[in-house]
């Protein structure tokens, strides 16, 4: 089976308030220790695997935040491996403010066929909430910048739930983006994850969080005028121009395998899940040592297979595959999951068929309530969740 390939690189300018990816200032930081023993691990899995790789996708972080040697030695590292595994699609990370002309031709010479881009915003007080280094200037130039060097495709994301954000704000920056013709919008809802400053503004009173009905009202919008501009929603939160669909990330929401390389990054094949250390100087001094810097590692067994296929596969606008379960189960899921089902189709929030089982419209808002009323076969509590 094709798998995926993503590579963690831990460096930003500065984290983010909302960000809990791991992930540290740059600074004066010296960045080779970790390419090196980033490249060492690439090598190393990728040797070990007989299956072709058919999507890169290089994260963080801010990738195109390394050193123009650094980055060059991972770029040709990783265009090795497109050329030899025939990639069908090659993303790198950005944000705005790291995007210049000497870096998208780096990118493009390299393979590079998609750069995804943290846009968030239009609007400065929103990036400001955020902690966002860019402004609201920075984002058409560069995405002129990567079309004019021949980047193939580019995704803009936006996150919506921001404090303070209004409907209106809102809807502005979704035009904005439209405006600037990316090939992929990916729009999340702004989640309160543990440990990080944003979350513990909000516990100190500092920050006052979205209502729940403005933003069930700011998804909607998403959907319509998205849909309204030619973008297809294939999931939750994603949305893409025929034909324009991540792979990479399509691969996750669909069960396929993957290798994880870099600090923190994890992998899952043949059913074996993995992930690195999330701790740079660890990282290198286990490769150094080992050859592999593996934190964590469990053999997937069948409940947790069946959980997983619902938890990603839900997320998808096709939703479960009933054939794809029952083959790999060897059980139906509308069978194995019955009692839930029917609770959950007599909301209007899934709808079932011979051969998917899909979230609705009304669904996608409460998808956490649904997935784990599905996977657990108890009634859920009666309240509103964040969008996935």
């Amino acid at each position: 089976m094709p798998l995926g390939l993503y590579v963690h690189v831990p460096f930003c300018e500065t984290k983010c308030g909302y960000c809990d990816f791991y992930s540290v200032p740059l600074g004066d930081r010296a960045t080779t220790p970790v390419v090196d023993a980033t490249l060492r691990e690439l090598a190393d899995r990728t040797k070990a695997i007989p299956e072709p790789i058919r999507t890169i996708f290089v994260g963080g972080g801010t990738p195109t935040l390394l050193p123009p040697d650094d980055l060059q030695r991972l770029l040709s590292a990783l265009g090795s491996v497109a050329r030899q595994h025939a990639v069908e699609e090659f993303t790198v990370e950005a944000n705005p403010a790291t995007v210049d002309e000497p870096k998208a031709r780096q990118l493009v010479d390299s393979g590079v066929t998609r750069v995804s881009m943290g846009a968030q915003s239009f609007f400065p007080v929103e990036l400001a909430a955020l902690e966002r280094l860019h402004s609201p200037q920075d984002i058409p130039p560069s995405v002129e910048t990567l079309r004019r060097c021949g980047v193939r495709q580019i995704n803009l994301d936006l996150i919506f739930g921001i404090p303070g954000q209004s409907l209106d704000s809102w809807r502005q920056s979704l035009v904005r983006a439209i405006d600037l013709a990316p090939d992929h919008v990916a729009c999340y809802g702004l989640t309160y994850e543990p440990a990080t400053r944003l979350t513990a503004q909000l516990h100190h009173g500092h920050v006052t969080p979205c209502d729940e009905d403005l933003e069930a009202d700011m998804f909607h919008a998403t959907v319509d005028v998205l849909g309204a501009a030619g973008y297809r929603q294939y999931e939750i939160s994603n949305f893409a121009r025929t034909g324009c669909e991540c792979r990479h990330n399509l691969l996750y929401w669909r069960n396929q395998p993957y290798i994880g390389v870099g600090p923190s990054a994890a992998g899952c094949v043949n059913d074996r899940r993995y992930k690195n250390v999330p701790d740079i100087a660890a990282y290198v001094r286990r490769m150094d040592e080992r050859g592999r810097a593996e934190a964590e590692s469990e053999a997937l067994t069948a409940e947790m297979i069946a959980l997983e296929m619902v938890m990603m596969q839900m997320r998808l606008c096709e939703g479960l595959s009933v054939t794809d379960f029952r083959q790999r189960m060897g059980v139906d899921p509308r069978h194995k999951y019955a009692a839930a089902l029917g609770r959950l189709t007599a909301k209007g929030w899934v709808t079932a068929t011979c051969h998917r089982i899909a979230l609705t419209r009304a669904g996608m808002l409460v998808a956490n309530r649904v997935i784990a009323e599905m996977v657990t076969g108890e009634r859920t509590v009666e309240r509103s969740l964040k969008v996935l």
